[in-house]
């Protein structure tokens, strides 16, 4: 297997971010430096490391994370900002977030090394529902709760239909669940501004059918064998 795919499989990055650190000298093969990323080498006998971290083949290792507000979805920040890999024992820095969920939000975030995982998961093509609790300022009207529903015309297209429920609302605050089936960028924010409303709090309860459940904010659990394969049917279970 080239080395610049062996790299990107074990889901430490893209193939193209395998290239950028491997033409830099952060890879090492048996500790021997690299940096010809056509570099053949056979992932289950081979030792692979960039910048130092070790990164392993054959074991997928995924992980549901509650993320809490305040830190950024990212493996490195060049602010020195809080990551969500400052949560995770050293052992699990070589993974990666499946997706991102911004700064300000919080709730279920994936994180793994399973690259095909990470490419299902947020292929345009799947249409993966994501589902959101979401608190806004003021009193959703029903006719914006609709449009929400329907789709809204932002800068990048309309939206697709999304599902929506009222959980609660007064003169103050409205409490709404959204789920939505589409990747761009700050979504359910956008949506709710273009209606002009301001949100306050917005958590991610769950990812197609995987659900946050009761994992404490700043904490991580594993994935069981039946969770994934939620993501992957055809995969046939585990005696």
């Amino acid at each position: 297997m080239r080395l610049n795919q062996a790299i990107a499989r074990t889901g430490h990055c893209s193939r193209r971010k395998a290239d950028e650190l491997i033409s830099a000298g952060l890879v090492k093969v048996n500790g021997e430096v690299v940096t010809d990323f056509s570099r053949q080498i056979e992932p289950e006998k081979d030792q692979l490391t960039v910048s130092g971290l070790n990164l392993g083949f054959g074991h997928l290792i995924y992980v549901a994370m509650n993320k809490p507000p305040g830190i950024v979805t990212t493996r490195s920040d060049e602010s020195n900002r809080e990551t969500v890999m400052d949560l995770l024992p050293p052992e699990l820095r070589s993974l990666r977030p499946v997706g991102r969920l911004d700064m300000y939000s919080e709730g279920l975030l994936l994180l793994t090394n399973d690259g095909k995982l990470a490419q299902r998961l947020t292929h345009p093509s799947m249409h993966l529902y994501k589902t959101y609790e979401i608190r806004v300022r003021g009193q959703v009207i029903d006719k914006d709760l609709r449009r929400l529903s329907s789709g809204v015309m932002l800068d990048d297209g309309l939206t697709l239909p999304a599902k929506v429920k009222l959980r609660a609302r007064n003169n103050s605050y409205s409490d709404i669940e959204i789920s939505i089936r589409e990747g761009r960028n700050r979504q359910v924010r956008r949506m709710c501004d273009y209606l002009g409303y301001a949100v306050v709090r917005l958590r991610r309860l769950g990812i197609g059918k995987l659900q946050l459940g009761l994992i404490p904010s700043g904490s991580w659990r594993y994935l069981t064998d039946d969770e994934v394969r939620l993501f992957f049917p055809e995969r046939p279970a585990k005696d």
